[in-house]
C-alpha cells in the first residue's frame, strides 16, 4: 500500500456497538460507524433517533453504557480519559451558540486557548483575527454577540472551536435555531472547512446540504442505523422502506 493510500484510510473516529440509556429509555441500541481522516459524514433522521446523543458521546460530553469509541489513539470510554486532551482534538459546535454575551467576538475566540491551554496571548490574538476572517467576519472582531445576527454568532462559535486546532469537528444541528436567510452563510463556512480536508461529523436536517457535502450519510431511527451509504445512493435510491418514508417527507 502506498503512503497516500494509507493516509486515505486512516481512521479518525471509530464507533463500535455503542449503547446508551436514560433510565428505561434506550437511546442508542448498538450503533457502529467509522469516519476516515478527512472524511465528511452526515447523520440524518427524525427527532429522538439518537443523533445528537451519539456525537456528544464522541466528545465525552455524554457518557455511554457500553461499546467503544476511539478518536485516533484516544479511548473515549477509558475511565482515565484526559478530557482536555480529547477536546483539543475534537471541536464541537452546538445548535445554540453559547457565546459569552459580555465578551466581543475576538475575546470569545481567544478565551479557551489563553485560559485553558495557556498559550501566548499575542499569538492567540493573531490566530483569532485570522479565524474570524476565515469565517467572513473581518471587521466584526470587536462586536458583542448581541450586536450580531444568529448566523454571525454561529460563525463566531465555529471560529472559537477552530481556535483549539482540532483534528475533528462535530456539528450538532448548527442551523436549527437560525433564520432561513442566515442558514446559507453558516453552511458555506462548513463546506469550506470540509473542502480544506477537515474531518467532520454533522448531525443535520439540511438534506440538500448533506447530499452535496457528505462523503457518507447515515440514516438513524429509534437508536439504530437503518441505512448508510454514499449520498448519491442513500438519497437517490434508498433501499430500506423506513429511509424512503423519511426522505419522502423531508425532501
Amino acid at each position: 500500500m502506498t503512503s497516500s493510500a494509507a493516509k486515505a484510510v486512516e481512521q479518525a473516529v471509530a464507533i463500535q456497538d455503542v449503547h446508551k440509556s436514560y433510565g428505561n429509555i434506550e437511546v442508542l441500541k448498538g450503533v457502529s460507524l467509522t469516519v476516515a481522516k478527512g472524511e465528511v459524514v452526515c447523520i440524518i433522521g427524525p427527532s429522538g433517533s439518537g443523533k445528537s446523543t451519539l456525537i456528544r458521546c464522541v466528545n465525552a460530553l455524554t457518557p455511554f453504557d457500553s461499546g467503544s469509541i476511539r478518536v485516533f489513539d484516544i479511548d473515549v470510554h477509558d475511565p482515565r480519559l484526559d478530557k482536555l486532551a480529547l477536546r483539543r482534538r475534537v471541536g464541537m459546535v452546538f445548535q445554540q451558540y453559547n457565546l459569552f454575551p459580555h465578551r466581543t467576538a475576538l475575546q470569545n475566540v481567544m478565551m479557551a486557548p489563553v485560559h485553558v491551554l495557556r498559550q501566548d496571548r499575542k499569538q492567540v490574538e493573531e490566530r483569532a483575527y485570522a479565524l474570524l476572517k476565515k469565517v467572513r467576519l473581518a471587521g466584526r472582531e470587536h462586536s458583542y454577540p448581541g450586536e450580531m445576527s444568529g448566523g454571525q454568532q454561529q460563525r463566531v462559535a465555529i471560529a472559537r472551536s477552530l481556535a483549539m486546532s482540532p483534528d475533528v469537528m462535530l456539528f450538532d444541528e448548527v442551523t436549527a435555531a437560525l433564520d432561513p436567510e442566515t442558514v446559507g452563510e453558516v453552511l458555506l463556512t462548513i463546506k469550506e472547512l470540509a473542502a480544506e480536508g477537515m474531518t467532520c461529523i454533522l448531525v443535520t436536517h439540511e438534506m440538500r446540504f448533506a447530499r452535496e457535502v457528505a462523503d457518507h450519510v447515515y440514516f438513524t431511527d429509534r437508536g439504530v442505523i437503518v441505512e448508510h451509504g454514499p449520498p448519491e445512493e442513500l438519497f437517490g435510491a434508498p433501499k430500506d422502506p423506513r429511509t424512503r418514508e423519511f426522505l419522502g417527507k423531508v425532501m
